[in-house]
């Protein structure tokens, strides 16, 4: 598996599999099956309510701890300088690990400037080996970054051909942030797999529209974390390191851009009052 350095040094997969939506009673034959796949980046997290489901995955998988990378987030009514601390624990038991990999802000709402600092204690201490965020838009990531001490590794942000956040990227890899995509294949919507364009450049390079949109982000330099509950897909997922988009195909691609969320907008008010509405079974 191909990895990238993030800017601590740990070396991180470029290509993972994530487990949102995935039902808790679903999670950990879906999880092992993936493991059984190839793949060592899981993605979860505590509003997700199957970390427990993930955990039992890698226990009865039977790889080594240090093959696998393991993300999970902090749900925004966590956070704060004494909350983070008991959130992460309680996530770290339910997964039934020692450390994390990555420990990311869910949202770039309440108290993230206590979590922030929570977690760089964490990290510090060697509970979590990099720290970063998700859903942080260039502003709110430029200004956590100058009143910190630590970088965040990652921002995980909505980020596929419909919305490409070009500016977004620019603006991490100032800082050296590595920009992390959710909702790779924007959940199927605008019809996406069955877009004309991109079923063009699929069949003329025998590959599917999913391998091709991954790709298309990997040669971006952006990590994915696609979701699958079929093996067959989970394997046709990963077969994406043998074959590279050409400089035209990658400008055509490019051109499919909106520039607008497909999800919500993390700057839009009614999202913020709705957030903080929901919370988690922990």
């Amino acid at each position: 598996m191909k990895t990238v350095t993030l800017n601590n040094g740990v070396e991180m997969p470029v290509l993972g599999f994530g487990v949102y939506q995935v039902p808790d009673d679903e999670t950990e034959h879906v999880v092992a099956q993936a493991l059984d796949a190839g793949y060592r980046a899981i993605d979860t997290a505590a509003s997700y309510q199957n970390e427990a489901a993930v955990g039992r995955a890698i226990a009865g998988s039977g790889i080594a701890r240090d093959e696998l990378f393991v993300t999970t987030k902090l749900w925004m009514e966590h956070a704060g300088d004494e909350a983070t601390p008991a959130a992460f624990y309680r996530s770290l038991d339910r997964l039934g690990l020692d450390y994390v990999d990555l420990y990311l802000i869910h949202q770039p709402f309440n108290d993230y400037y206590g979590a922030w600092r929570a977690m760089e204690k964490l990290l510090e201490q060697g509970r979590v080996r990099a720290i970063g965020v998700s859903n942080f838009f260039p502003d709110r990531l430029a200004d956590l970054i100058a009143h910190n001490d630590v970088t965040p590794a990652v921002n995980q942000i909505e980020t596929h051909v419909y919305y490409q956040r070009g500016f977004d990227h620019q603006v991490m890899a100032e800082y050296g942030v590595r920009h992390e995509s959710w909702g790779p294949f924007a959940e199927g919507r605008n019809n996406m797999f069955t877009d004309p364009g991109l079923s063009a450049i699929g069949e003329a390079l025998g590959k599917s529209v999913g391998q091709v949109v991954l790709r298309w982000l990997i040669q971006r330099e952006v990590i994915v974390i696609p979701k699958s509950v079929r093996p067959e897909r989970m394997r046709e997922n990963l077969d994406v390191f043998d074959f590279e988009l050409t400089a035209a195909q990658m400008e055509q691609i490019a051109a499919m851009d909106t520039n607008t969320s497909l999800f919500f907008d993390h700057r839009d008010p009614a999202i913020a009052r709705d957030f903080a509405k929901r919370h988690i079974d922990v």
